[in-house]
């Protein structure tokens, strides 16, 4: 139980990371109503017990602080800045918050609008998935401006750390992609390598307990692969949010006239990930593609000899 003031809290966007912020955000002592385009995952929420409108309007009526988390730029846009959007509907004075990992730009003119109407806006992306978001253990990146971010971090630590601040509105959005185009980089070398290991003769389970505390480890390697190794790929970060964040660094270097080679062969890797079968399966799901190939050498190799 949060030891903070109780908000009023609408959460936009309840699917994985949504959901578990907001059951979160209620077992903090919060008053929380969702709010998601979808049928099916309103249905989903409601069936685990959380309160859920399939009415914008409906569910940001008399609530003081607004969460979204929205899977890319298109979404955030047509939720905050549609006719009947956030902005048209929300209270002055509310407390918004813009979870997304989405353009800085579409960040800067969500933050813009909201501003004009009377709005404290926090653009705030999160590293760290559904488990850590139900822990309150996320790591909290933060742009704004400093008065509005210190007055949004008491609630905001209910979610997670103490939120990094990385200056303006926008600012944090790039921070976040530029962290998970590294991220999803090592993942997919980590895949490589790991299968070319184990092609080599070199036990899983061993390989991984030796790569985990050598030189070569990273949070992704030991957070993901233990799934992986017993084979499960069920989502906690899906393989195509994966892709449309690395298509995010991407363009961001593009926009500055920037070259990004290696970004850019990582971005169509995860892409041909998608290809072969994988959305759907968590982005570790790069493991599966490369065991994949590994299997098939082995096949042609038998039938050669």
């Amino acid at each position: 139980m949060s030891a903070g003031v109780k908000r009023k809290v609408a959460v936009v966007g309840v699917g994985q990371m949504g959901e578990a912020m907001a059951a979160r955000l209620v077992e903090c002592g919060h008053d929380v109503m969702g709010y998601d385009i979808h049928e099916p995952t309103r249905q989903r929420v409601a069936g685990a017990g959380l309160p859920v409108s399939a009415d914008l309007g409906e569910a940001l009526r008399g609530r003081d602080v607004i969460l979204s988390s929205l899977p890319d730029s298109p979404a955030v846009r047509a939720a905050w800045l549609g006719e009947r959007g956030i902005v048209a509907l929300a209270q002055a004075g509310s407390l918004c918050i813009e979870l997304s990992t989405i353009d800085p730009d579409t960040m800067v003119e969500v933050g813009r609008s909201a501003a004009q109407r009377g709005m404290a806006v926090v653009d705030c992306p999160v590293s760290g998935g559904p488990v850590e978001a139900r822990k309150g253990t996320l790591i909290l990146i933060a742009g704004g401006d400093e008065a509005v971010v210190t007055q949004a971090t008491p609630f905001l630590l209910d979610l997670g750390e103490q939120p990094r601040h990385t200056g303006a509105v926008g600012t944090a959005k790039v921070v976040k992609i530029i962290n998970n185009t590294m991220a999803m980089g090592n993942l997919l070398l980590a895949s490589e390598c790991f299968t070319v290991g184990v092609a080599a003769g070199v036990e899983p389970a061993r390989l991984f307990e030796v790569l985990s505390a050598s030189g070569g480890t990273s949070r992704t390697l030991t957070k993901r692969f233990p799934k992986a190794l017993n084979g499960d790929f069920s989502p906690g970060f899906k393989i195509e949010l994966a892709e449309k964040d690395i298509g995010l660094g991407v363009a961001l270097g593009r926009s500055l006239r920037l070259p990004m080679p290696a970004a850019t062969l990582v971005h169509q890797m995860f892409g041909l990930a998608l290809i072969e079968g994988h959305r759907g399966r968590d982005a570790v799901a790069t493991l599966a593609m490369y065991q994949a190939w590994a299997q098939k050498s082995r096949s042609e190799q038998e039938k050669g000899k």
